[in-house]
């Protein structure tokens, strides 16, 4: 066996990312070493490390962020390489530059390519000193709401506010117009302090109906920069990647060679090493803008591994060593189509606000072509502390039509319990009309829920499957809780609520272990059923002999059974005639709401208070700052009142 590129690897990151860099690590013979802070001492990440280092409290700028911690945990461990995933550290120039101080070797750009690339601004001037085409923007940093609001009025609205130095949706905002051109600036300046310590802004146009379509690049020190097939990122919330693909149903072979020539350009324009990212905005004639480069290992990576078979931690580590990529430009070929999901804990049903919560039950969804990258397992504690990003689902296919199939399976069959999440939200984009089409756009979710995202609509078709499904999991229970057995078929009046308002008469008639003939009534006609479900286990499997159906089962109080279609759990009512004669009777719960009380949406902290005990306020009026996993939130008063305390 040949020598591993490297003994021994510190991984200066958490979650999910760490433990991809560790699969790859560990593939290569090459030991790894966790750096955790206190809320993560259990977690996977640290768990699956040969060795862990302890380097503070919780909050990031007190571990994550430390860059004297990280360097004393690799002389501690003897780690002869960092590698910093994304985030955190990840697009530091002066943690790369203590790296090599302590000589130790950094598995990514050198300094002078991070600083010149992760300041948006002076990226701007390389591209445009390039040739490269750029959006509209203010060549400098703003520091005033005078500054932003003179460029913004000159260019017109919408304008794009965002930190020079950061990435991942944070500290940026589109504003429409002066007022939210003041409060954004504010905010966005805020959000990139704390999660980048530097508050520099810029300002660009914003283009509006655009595509976000990045390329993929990695180089070496021996003259090889390439790049690979692009990815489609344009789903998008809060200008943050939601959904992405790989590759863009928009571009032919000429844009896409185009594409990928000019970022190998910009690339070796900063003479640049290892993985990144060239950034374009696309409008529909397929004209592309360089946006931003982001020197580091993206999040959405295995799409782009999974249409090409490279390993891109593995080619890092390789540029990192000073040894030759593996790979040329003839050997990357677009093998499928590749589609990935970021499942969050968030609600997308009140703005995405974060939730946290320990995960009370917890299975990744596995088949052909399913790709899981987490950070964690069951048990584990989504805190506010740390971005809100459970997974990242990947499936594969051998065309695009069949890797949203598989996608729709897959998040069908992704169960997580104890807190909130956004698999009904990505199970709706995936089976839109619009999005299976390929009609995209950064704007996707805002045009597709213009109200806000509420809450999975079934079809006729999948109320009735659904409705089904749960009569006949009643006749399976009842004979199972009575000794003598219960019934084996049944009347039912099955229904979604408290009340009857779409009730459905089901019979059902138990023939087999999973078998059940299944109809209106008990007259007919009937249909053979197959609904596979077992006491205590949380996936459903209909089979109607037409298609296969996957819904979830949460639980029961007697009457209602709780079950999840399309990632929405819902209230279904399986009643006996008695019983729905008598719930006719039983008056609806009403639920108060209390305006004497400024209720959080979320937890967070409380970073800035706008009012004062004793102030009189107006409903709308801005009360306060919430912080909750790395996001910053204007809290408004509900009614008009006077602040008695807080």
């Amino acid at each position: 066996m040949s020598k591993p590129i490297f003994d021994k690897v510190l991984i200066a990151n958490r979650g999910e990312i760490a433990c991809r860099v560790m699969k790859s690590c560990q593939l290569l013979g090459i030991k790894t070493v966790a750096v955790y802070s206190t809320a993560d001492e259990q977690a996977k990440h640290v768990q699956m490390a040969d060795e862990g280092v302890c380097i503070g409290p919780p909050a990031s700028n007190e571990s994550y962020l430390c860059i004297d911690k990280i360097v004393d945990a690799c002389k501690k461990t003897g780690a002869q390489a960092v590698h910093p995933g994304y985030g955190f550290l990840s697009e530091n120039g002066d943690f790369q530059s203590a790296l090599a101080k302590a000589n130790i070797i950094f598995v990514g750009p050198d300094a002078h390519s991070i600083q010149a690339m992760g300041d948006k601004i002076e990226s701007k001037r390389l591209a445009r000193d390039a040739g490269v085409t750029c959006i509209p923007g203010f060549i400098g940093e703003v520091k005033s709401h005078e500054d932003v609001l003179k460029f913004a009025n000159e260019v017109s609205y919408p304008v794009m506010i965002k930190a020079s130095g950061g990435g991942g949706g944070k500290g940026m905002r589109v504003a429409y117009n002066d007022k939210e051109c003041v409060e954004f600036f504010d905010l966005c300046r805020e959000e990139a302090k704390a999660a980048f310590n530097s508050d520099k802004m810029l300002v660009e146009k914003f283009i509006e109906n655009p595509r976000h379509i990045e390329v993929q690049i990695i180089a070496d020190r021996k003259g090889n920069t390439l790049y690979l097939p692009e990815r489609e990122c344009s789903i998008q919330r809060r200008n943050q990647k939601v959904i992405e693909e790989a590759p863009s149903v928009l571009l032919d072979p000429a844009t896409r060679k185009a594409m990928g020539e000019e970022a190998v350009a910009m690339a070796r324009a900063v003479q640049y090493v290892s993985a990144g990212t060239v950034e374009n905005v696309v409008n529909p004639d397929k004209q592309f803008y360089f946006l931003e480069m982001n020197t580091r290992l993206q999040v959405e990576h295995p799409i782009t591994e999974e249409i090409t078979g490279v390993d891109l931690v593995e080619q890092m580590l390789r540029a990192a060593a000073d040894l030759p990529l593996s790979i040329t430009q003839d050997d990357i070929k677009i093998n499928g189509h590749a589609t990935e999901c970021r499942v969050y804990a968030e609600d997308p049903t009140k703005n995405y606000f974060p939730s946290i919560g320990r995960l009370s039950m917890y299975q990744e969804p596995v088949g052909p072509g399913v790709r899981c990258d987490s950070g964690i397992i069951e048990g584990s504690q989504i805190s506010v502390f740390y971005d809100p990003l459970i997974c990242k689902l990947s499936t594969w296919g051998k065309d695009r039509a069949e890797s949203i199939e598989r996608m729709e399976k897959a998040l069908d069959q992704y169960v997580i319990r104890g807190l909130r999440h956004n698999i009904c939200l990505l199970r709706d984009v995936v089976t839109e009309p619009r999005y299976q089409a390929g009609t995209l756009t950064t704007n996707f979710l805002v045009e597709q829920y213009p109200g806000g995202f509420t809450k999975t609509d079934l079809t006729a078709e999948e109320k009735v499957t659904m409705y089904q499904a749960a009569a006949a999991i009643h006749v399976k229970r009842e004979q199972l809780h009575y000794t003598q057995g219960g019934e084996s078929e049944g009347q039912f009046y099955v229904s979604v609520g408290p009340k009857q308002d779409d009730e459905h008469p089901v019979f059902v008639r138990r023939v087999g272990e999973n078998s059940f003939e299944i109809g209106a009534t008990k007259a007919g006609p009937l249909k053979k059923v197959e609904v596979e479900w077992t006491v205590n286990f949380p996936i459903i499997v209909v089979r109607d002999g037409v298609k296969e159906t996957f819904l979830q089962f949460w639980g029961t109080n007697e009457v209602s059974y709780g079950i999840q279609m399309k990632g929405t759990t819902f209230n279904v009512n399986v009643l006996n005639d008695l019983q729905s004669v008598l719930n006719q009777f039983v008056p609806e719960v009403q639920e108060g709401v209390n305006a004497k009380q400024v209720l959080s949406p979320m937890p967070g902290v409380i970073v800035g208070i706008k009012v004062a005990v004793g102030d009189k306020v107006v409903a709308g009026q801005e009360i306060l700052t919430l912080e909750a996993m790395k996001m910053r939130n204007k809290i408004h008063a509900a009614a008009d009142g006077t602040v008695n305390g807080y």
